[in-house]
């Protein structure tokens, strides 16, 4: 859950923590990363932890914290004086990824989810703490309000046409993309998957809304993003998206009911430049808000 050179987009929010964690002076953080993959990839991930102790690296840490499920096993190869993990949705909703977590989370001193409504899918049974809440955040200084005619110069879009965006892979069915098709009709509709991190405020900006139908959401950071830059978001009351949108005049936060969503959007087709204020309520969930939480929790542990 980290970027690589092949796919930048891969935990970049996992990144934004650690470079807000960075910023802070408070804690010197090293990251050990590696690609995600099957059983053997997880093992080897504990076996490399292990060299680079024995060959010269730090061997004992403060804190040693996973980011995803699975990744806590490996995790317990490093020495430290205590080891967290944050979980982020699919490890604990996927029929395979769930007991592998649940398993390993009462061998930690912290559990963490991104949201409270993730954390209520953990039995008390799996944990020795109290779960904590700790999001990644979202990055505020990247996404911000700049002029759609700019952005949409930027990606070479058409600077007239009305053009939605929905802010996730297609691939992945718990977003309901369908949803997305269905609402957007005529309307062109543009899609993120495999974009680089530094391009999509560009797409988030260039869009008259941004829609996130989803059926589930871990944290759901794509609204915050939207938010950040000012721009119309339609979200399922999923993740933190009720929080976030709440009296946010031009935003909706419902169930999705085509003609409901449809009322709600059509407004912001029908202008050059729809924004709505949103910002200060995303900035309540900056990643330098969240670095600042992590750091408590930490604190908390030694």
């Amino acid at each position: 859950m980290y970027p690589t050179p092949a796919r930048p987009e891969l935990g970049s929010f996992v990144r934004d923590q650690v470079e807000a964690l960075r910023r802070t002076g408070a804690a010197e953080i090293e990251v050990f990363a590696f690609a995600p993959g099957g059983a053997r990839v997880y093992l080897g991930a504990a076996v490399n932890l292990r060299r680079r102790a024995r060959g010269g690296k730090r061997a004992d840490f403060d804190v040693v914290h996973a980011h995803f499920g699975l990744s806590l096993w490996p995790a317990l190869a490093a020495r430290g004086r205590a080891h967290a993990v944050t979980l982020h949705g699919t490890d604990l909703a996927h029929p395979r990824s769930r007991p592998i977590t649940l398993a390993g989370l009462r061998r930690l001193d912290l559990v963490a989810t991104v949201s409270d409504a993730l954390a209520e899918q953990i039995p008390g049974w799996a944990v020795r703490h109290p779960v904590a809440v700790l999001p990644a955040g979202v990055n505020v200084d990247r996404f911000s309000p700049m002029p759609r005619e700019a952005a949409r110069s930027a990606l070479g879009l058409d600077p007239d046409e009305p053009c939605l965006l929905f802010p996730a892979d297609p691939r992945r069915p718990e977003k309901r993309f369908d949803r997305a098709q269905e609402l957007a009709g005529d309307t062109r509709l543009h899609t993120l998957g495999a974009v680089a991190p530094d391009q999509v405020p560009l797409w988030v900006n260039a869009a008259n809304a941004v829609l996130v139908p989803s059926q589930r959401e871990g944290f759901g950071l794509a609204a915050l993003e939207a938010l950040a830059c000012d721009v119309p978001v339609l979200a399922t009351p999923v993740g933190v998206a009720p929080r976030a949108l709440a009296g946010i005049a031009g935003a909706l936060c419902a169930p999705y009911e085509r003609a409901v969503w449809t009322e709600a959007l059509a407004p912001h087709l029908n202008v050059a430049d729809p924004r709505v204020r949103g910002r200060a309520s995303a900035s309540r969930w900056s990643t330098d808000a969240m670095a600042a939480r992590v750091l408590d929790a930490w604190q908390s542990l030694l």
